[in-house]
């Protein structure tokens, strides 16, 4: 085992183990504040590239959206070079960062076409050689996150997290899907049971997580340890605390949430957008913001017309539109 792992502070399961998955361009840090005033056990950075951060000299927003010096928050890291990965995760530890996350389960092609995220599952000796690069690297607890295999012909995740847990891996999320699969088809939990039964570090459920039925189906099916949401909390912030409380009940140290609706809803989302809006400034925050007005707007059920209405104004005007969009239609339905 790699020595460095002994002298790494240790990773404990988080209280609950429900956590928010890293989505590039969604789960950004106005997203995740969000969600962790409604609880969560855990919330992972969007994915940074190595390369990129160390070829560039992040700004403000940019040291700020890691959030590195957050409690609850895990910076994720992805790469194909070891010393670029070594150095990226030194960097990220001087700003704070408490534990340190490596992708290797990214589908999207232009990840993949370079060598990094789930395209190191088809080169396992080159994917430890960035686990042991980075857990050398930092006196901090480095986790993993990554699928079941590249395809249905290169199903390895159980060999990948036994090799990463001797490596120093302190804890392991699978997705419950092949790269080749991308988002299509069901998860399949119980694969994840393999992961699972091969190493002693907590492994962690992925994948078709939307509510507490959902969880407790992966738990059950996979015996995994906890269970990371991503798509799932898109336009529902509050769905960890939920699946939480649904879970782990007085165990977890989340309450019930009170789910928003009606006023309550539009003040969400008004502070969400707002808070967006100063993070990015304008009008790059309302552009990014209008996939998550899309998902608010899904969940209040908004006419087809009033959600175009919305999502095509000026950023100045979309606030006096959301008491008409979420609000008023929630009352009167």
């Amino acid at each position: 085992m790699n020595t460095s792992a002994n002298r790494s502070t240790p990773l404990n399961l988080p209280n609950p183990p429900v956590m928010l998955a890293p989505l590039a361009g969604i789960t950004d840090l106005p997203f995740r504040k969000l969600v962790s005033k409604f609880g969560a056990g855990r919330v992972v950075s969007e994915m940074v590239a190595s390369q990129e951060l160390l070829s560039s000299r992040p700004g403000t927003r940019e040291k700020a959206e890691l959030g590195a010096e957050v409690e609850n928050t895990a910076v994720q890291l992805a790469g194909r070079d070891p010393e670029w990965m070594a150095e990226a995760a030194r960097q990220v530890a001087d700003m704070g960062a408490k534990i340190i996350d490596i992708n290797m389960g990214c589908p999207a092609k232009k990840v993949t076409s370079g060598y990094s995220g789930s395209a190191l599952m088809r080169d396992l000796d080159h994917a430890l050689k960035l686990i042991d690069a980075v857990v050398e690297a930092v006196n901090l607890p480095v986790t993993l996150k990554t699928r079941l295999g590249w395809d249905e012909n290169l199903l390895n995740a159980p060999e990948l997290a036994v090799r990463a847990e001797q490596a120093g891996v302190q804890q392991i999320v699978i997705h419950g899907r092949t790269r080749c699969q991308f988002y299509k088809g069901a998860a399949d939990w119980s694969a994840i049971g393999r992961v699972k039964n091969a190493v002693n570090i907590p492994v962690i459920a992925n994948g078709d997580i939307t509510d507490a039925q959902t969880a407790r189906n992966a738990l059950d099916q996979s015996g995994a340890d906890g269970v990371m949401i991503g798509r799932g909390a898109q336009g529902r912030p509050w769905v960890l605390a939920e699946v939480a409380h649904g879970i782990y009940g007085d165990q977890s140290a989340i309450g019930a949430p009170d789910v928003p609706s009606g006023a309550d809803l539009c003040d969400l989302v008004s502070g969400h957008f707002e808070d967006m809006l100063a993070f990015y400034g304008c009008p790059l925050g309302g552009r990014v913001a209008r996939k998550h007005l899309g998902w608010y707007m899904d969940f209040a059920q908004t006419p087809a017309a009033l959600r175009r209405e919305v999502l095509t104004a000026d950023p100045s005007v979309v606030l006096s539109l959301l008491p008409l969009a979420l609000q008023q239609h929630q009352e009167a339905a």
